[in-house]
């Protein structure tokens, strides 16, 4: 089968999707435009705003696509071929990441634009609160590891000699136009706060400047060159800086230029799957085992590809700042559902870069690496072979660009967490909270050495999807005690569960092994850490899952939950 009929197979699902199962969940939600949102109810200005559903996508979209849905599918695919892989996105995204994202939207509105933690509170009680946040916390710590190494893989690359050019060198080429686009960022934000120019002409001067970023970065490619360890060093620095900035400075114009590029990298990568005329070069399957607890594709595929087909942390955008928007409820459809489709066509792109090398070239090769040269491979059909290191540099620093918006969102969301369950505010404990939020992915970044983000990748997948499923129990309780149907939520809640536990199971048991069987000396630092997590996010699991049986013995909610059809 070609990539582009492949590709094309893949658009006929997702569209289906939306068309017909996404309107299927829909009308169990009984979406009714008639009913006050808590945007429009509340309409502050400030977080409360309501935002016309094309406005409101886009921003959705770029705060949700990160590097997840492109490192996991890249990684997955050297360990079990592309034919799983394009499987699990298709009919995953459709069926569970898109009706998780669409849930916790509609809950969140129907909750008054809580989040999904308070809604746990509100239908499984206090401890259950606890619990999920501590959760949460423990899965963005992880989250933030394993793209901070990730990315600080990007900025490192061996110095090439071109003939009749000064050296290259593709890491620092990355590493200069990256953090020249986030300096970027904070001149637009301090133009807009000081002078509030129209949006049109700061985008016709800042989105250029961006591509011109690009450029100088692969003539001043040897100016910036550090070992990967301190890069994760400075990318943890800036996520302390990052996360305590009024967000007008950086993070509000950072997303708006970020999503540009991720425009750009999409529009890229349509025109090179469909166009470029690439062949297949990857195996269908590596003949991985197809299930136990160690290294099988029941249940690590699903774990790997992460956000590629579903991600717990949508929920916390979705219902973070997402439900603050919504001007009507018809909105969450394209919203929520159609946003989770788009983030499976960003894995698809993501999988088609590694299918079109062959393994001899893809193997252990870093998939930040993977992805900017097969989005360069894309690009040169626009603009030739003459322009590859431009294009280079643009795919790798598309990458780190979807990076950066997710670790200093996590980071400051993690924040948030410890403040709240501690009840401390104030400038002291924003500072403390952060410190500790950032202090330990440090710690463990250093410790565990370059390319740690393979050791964590696993466990980080594990946490994020076990974090949906977590989040679709909520969900479905909350149906449950209202007497409503929740056939829907319940279905991929089981899966989810299913196959996240038995993963945690399958990585204690490995490193365990892995510890028990080491010689006297040798570092265990990723081991002993995962072993402890894992353990942790099964028992805090464990607990949710007893909490929430017992919700549902309780009497059931009265007056049920308004506008959605009865069981």
């Amino acid at each position: 089968m070609s990539l582009t009929l492949l590709a094309i197979l893949v658009v006929v699902i997702l569209t289906l999707g939306y068309t017909l199962y996404g309107q299927l969940v829909a009308r169990q939600y009984a979406l009714d435009d008639s009913r006050t949102t808590p945007a429009v109810q509340k309409n502050d200005g400030v977080d409360f705003v309501p935002t016309k559903r094309f406005f409101l996508l886009g921003q959705h979209f770029s705060a949700i696509a990160a590097a997840g849905p492109i490192a996991g599918p890249i990684l997955a695919c050297q360990l079990f071929g592309w034919g799983p892989c394009i499987l699990w996105i298709a009919l995953g995204v459709v069926f569970i990441g898109a009706v998780h994202d669409f849930s916790a939207l509609v809950a969140s509105v129907r909750h008054h634009a809580r989040s999904i933690a308070e809604i746990v509170k509100d239908n499984l009680g206090r401890r259950a609160w606890l619990a999920i946040m501590a959760f949460i916390w423990i899965a963005l710590v992880y989250l933030i590891i394993a793209f901070a190494d990730i990315t600080a893989a990007t900025f490192v690359g061996k110095t090439e000699e071109l003939a009749g050019a000064a050296p290259f060198n593709k890491g620092g080429a990355v590493a200069f136009a990256s953090t020249t686009y986030l300096a970027l960022a904070i001149v637009m934000g301090l133009i807009q706060r000081k002078w509030d120019p129209p949006l049109w002409l700061m985008t016709v001067v800042f989105v250029p400047a961006t591509l011109l970023a690009v450029w100088l970065g692969t003539k001043v490619s040897t100016l910036l060159i550090l070992p990967q360890t301190s890069w994760a060093v400075v990318i943890m620095v800036y996520c302390f800086i990052a996360s305590l900035l009024p967000m007008w400075i950086l993070l509000q114009p950072r997303g708006y230029l970020g999503g540009f590029v991720l425009y750009m990298a999409l529009a890229v990568g349509v025109i090179g799957i469909f166009f470029g005329g690439f062949e297949i070069r990857q195996p269908v399957s590596t003949g991985a085992p197809l299930a136990g607890l160690s290294g099988s594709m029941l249940p690590f595929l699903f774990v790997t590809i992460a956000c590629g087909a579903c991600s717990g942390f949508h929920g916390l955008v979705c219902s973070g700042t997402t439900s603050k928007q919504i001007a009507k409820e018809s909105d969450c459809k394209p919203v929520g559902y159609g946003g989770m489709l788009l983030e499976g066509f960003v894995a698809l792109i993501a999988l088609a870069t590694i299918m079109i090398v062959t393994p001899e070239v893809s193997k252990g090769a870093a998939p930040g690496r993977v992805y900017g040269d097969g989005i360069a491979s894309f690009l040169t059909v626009i603009l030739g072979k003459d322009a590859f290191l431009f294009a280079a540099t643009f795919g790798a620093m598309a990458f780190s660009t979807f990076v950066f918006d997710t670790l200093d969102v996590a980071t400051r969301l993690g924040r948030y967490i410890i403040q709240e369950l501690s009840d401390a505010h104030g400038w002291t404990a924003a500072i403390v909270a952060t410190a500790v939020t950032a202090a330990v992915p440090a710690l463990v970044l250093v410790t565990a050495g370059p390319g740690a983000y393979r050791a964590f990748w696993t466990l980080f997948g594990t946490s994020n999807q076990l974090l949906a499923a977590l989040t679709l129990l909520g969900v479905t309780v909350w149906l449950q005690r209202a007497g409503r149907r929740y056939w829907f939520t319940l279905a991929p809640m089981l899966f989810m569960m299913v196959v996240t536990l038995w993963s945690l199971l399958g990585q204690i048991v490995q490193y365990g092994r892995a510890i028990s069987a080491a010689a006297p000396g040798t570092p265990l630092v990723p081991q002993i850490s995962n072993l402890a997590v894992a353990a942790l996010l099964f028992a805090l699991a464990a607990f949710l899952i007893v909490e929430a049986a017992r919700a549902v013995s309780r009497p059931r909610l009265v007056p049920p939950a308004a506008g959605l059809p009865a069981a």
